[in-house]
């Protein structure tokens, strides 16, 4: 980008946003959708009822993370964030609930305790079959068939298209992963969910940064990304988690630091543009 630059140009008109209770689409011009599935805070009524007082705090959000991307809509990129807290459901689980990562310490399909391990629900209270089912119905279809709707459309039109998704996570977290973890953690399912060109071209834009990294380490991927990411059907997936230490206050009331975020979202618009340029 050049240096006289406007970092962040007004959104191209031919963009449009479909807004809804469970999700907010700006779709884009250009072949890559940004995926927010952990961005929602809200509860509806009919969940909230059933939850502690734990539950209303939603600590495990993936939060600001809209704030941090901004950039992407200026770009041409769609992006895609839910607005229903993955309290009600986690819309980056399999619809069956089965352990993304077998025999690790994860949260289910419907959370029944946060990351923590403080429980969401009194004892006996969790959902049953019958309210996840409900939730399925209410909250996690309809942002997976807007979703698969956006990838179907960006690739007919461009033939390729990159499926970025992303999220973010405190950086310690001593009941899922030990110490720290690394601040940019990229997972391709270990590499069948997107083209080695493709995630190469992503590391290679971000070398001389100054933040740790790994490819396909603790995070591999969720839901999302393995269930979508299709490199010989044109859709390239990559997860990247981050630590919210690199832009946030990882304790209540969650704030966003403007300071902190500076530094790292023009590495973030390398790392999307390096991604355009690689489809």
């Amino acid at each position: 980008m050049p240096a006289d630059a406007d970092p962040f140009p007004e959104p191209d008109p031919a963009m449009t946003t479909v807004d809804t209770p469970i999700y907010r689409l700006r779709r884009g011009t250009r072949p890559l959708l940004i995926s927010i599935p952990h961005l929602g805070t809200t509860l509806p009524d009919e969940v909230r009822a059933q939850l502690t007082a734990e539950g209303p705090v939603v600590a495990d959000t993936d939060w600001h993370l809209d704030t941090l991307y901004a950039f992407a809509e200026a770009l041409g990129c769609s992006v895609l964030g839910a607005r229903v807290s993955r309290y009600a459901i986690d819309l980056n689980r399999p619809a069956d609930g089965q352990s993304l990562y077998p025999g690790q310490t994860t949260t289910g399909l419907c959370p029944t305790e946060t990351f923590h391990g403080v429980p969401l629900y009194a004892p006996g209270a969790e959902p049953d079959a019958a309210e996840t089912a409900r939730r399925l119905d209410a909250y996690w279809k309809p942002y997976h068939a807007a979703l698969a709707d956006e990838i179907a459309r960006l690739k007919a039109e461009h033939g390729r298209v990159v499926l970025w998704e992303a999220h973010s996570i405190a950086s310690v977290l001593p009941r899922l992963f030990d110490g720290k973890l690394p601040d940019f953690n990229f997972g391709t399912a270990d590499g069948k969910s997107c083209a080695p060109e493709v995630i190469g071209a992503v590391l290679a834009a971000i070398e001389a940064a100054p933040f740790t990294r790994v490819h396909n380490g603790r995070f591999k991927g969720g839901h999302i990304t393995r269930a979508y990411g299709d490199p010989a059907g044109g859709v390239h997936a990559i997860q990247l988690e981050m630590c919210q230490s690199l832009y946030m206050n990882e304790d209540a009331p969650f704030a966003y630091r403007p300071d902190l975020a500076a530094q790292v979202q023009p590495w973030l618009e390398r790392m999307i543009d390096a991604a355009l340029a690689a489809v």
